[in-house]
């Protein structure tokens, strides 16, 4: 055979290969199989995909298959498509440990090729509200009350809001950039006495933050340079007192201010609700550091670290660096 048809006949073959690659790894509203041959193609291929590692016995993975097939035509529906993928973590174990998989199902959340932990909710309408956050703009712009009712509403509860009521929207943009995968920016260009009310704010330019599932907000008026505001961003980040559980302890990863730690008999109690009110105080008075609070009948096991269970004192508060460290303040009369 001679060499230019046998270079013609590898050309042929090759874009056959990569022309079936190409189709199987099409954005068509489906949970696309993943597996060592065609992974990092689909990584590469697509700008958002969430990668469900999973193992065919284990019952929560089970749970969770029907939620992404519900979820993938949606998420592919977006204007800026995510794309929902599995892999059969227990087949492909060189894959599972080149991506530190040690449980079942762990989801890892790619974007632009970079992989992060996805801790969101997995019932497949939340999921779907979780993950536009990653797909939305840096900042929206909001022309009027319903617009911004429409935004908060949208938002859900999984992020802090910021809202900046006459703020240009060049003012928050890095920060917007900064925290996208931690907080919904947006600013509002027209808005009504009314919304003045409902966010409670007396004067413009303002920074509205929003804790929806604290039912927590704070205002900030300036002034709006660099230091101030990124300050004010990354304070709020996290509601003023934190309620300690195995979701809002991952919020404390990258948290560089020492922890106020409190841990209460029962959270539930009335004694505790007080105290939690007289927390809110202090935090509001002490922004350089972060409260929070655990019960010993919320979890035990977490409260036991700090040598504190139902026969020792309590109320106890510790000062702690979100790590080992920590040192013992007292105890509550």
């Amino acid at each position: 055979m001679r060499l230019p048809m046998i270079i013609l006949l590898v050309l042929t073959i090759w874009k056959a290969g990569n022309g079936s690659r190409a189709n199987e790894l099409k954005v068509d509203g489906k949970v696309l199989e993943l597996d060592e041959s065609n992974f990092d193609s689909a990584i590469s291929s697509f700008d958002y995909i969430l990668v469900d590692f999973y193992a065919p016995w284990c019952g929560h993975c089970k749970r969770l298959s029907p939620q992404l097939d519900e979820a993938a035509p949606v998420l592919a529906g977006l204007n800026e498509p995510i794309v929902l993928a599995k892999v059969n973590a227990d087949k492909f174990t060189r894959l599972a440990s080149k991506h530190d998989i040690d449980g079942y199902p762990t989801l890892k959340f790619f974007m632009h090729g970079v992989p992060m932990e996805y801790n969101g909710p997995r019932k497949a309408d939340l999921l779907v509200q979780y993950l536009k956050k990653f797909v939305a703009p840096d900042v929206s712009i909001l022309s009027s009350d319903s617009a911004i009712n429409d935004f908060v509403e949208a938002a859900g509860t999984f992020f802090p809001i910021y809202i900046g009521f006459g703020l240009n929207e060049t003012v928050i943009s890095n920060l917007a950039v900064k925290y996208k995968k931690k907080a919904w920016f947006s600013v509002a260009k027209d808005f009504s006495d009314d919304a003045m009310v409902l966010y409670d704010f007396d004067k413009v330019p303002s920074l509205v933050a929003l804790h929806p599932s604290y039912k927590q907000q704070s205002v900030f008026y300036g002034p709006f340079e660099d230091s101030f505001l990124g300050d004010f961003v990354k304070q709020n980040l996290l509601p003023l007192v934190v309620p300690l559980n195995h979701e809002t302890l991952k919020l404390l990863k990258d948290e560089e201010r020492k922890v106020v730690l409190t841990i209460l008999n029962d959270e539930d109690e009335d004694q505790s609700q007080n105290l939690i009110k007289l927390l809110k105080a202090a935090a509001s008075a002490n922004p350089d550091l972060v409260f929070s609070y655990v019960g010993v009948e919320q979890w035990e096991d977490f409260a036991d670290k700090f040598e504190a269970n139902q026969k020792t004192k309590l109320p106890k508060m510790i000062v702690w660096n979100g790590n080992e460290e920590y040192f013992s303040v007292g105890y509550w009369c």
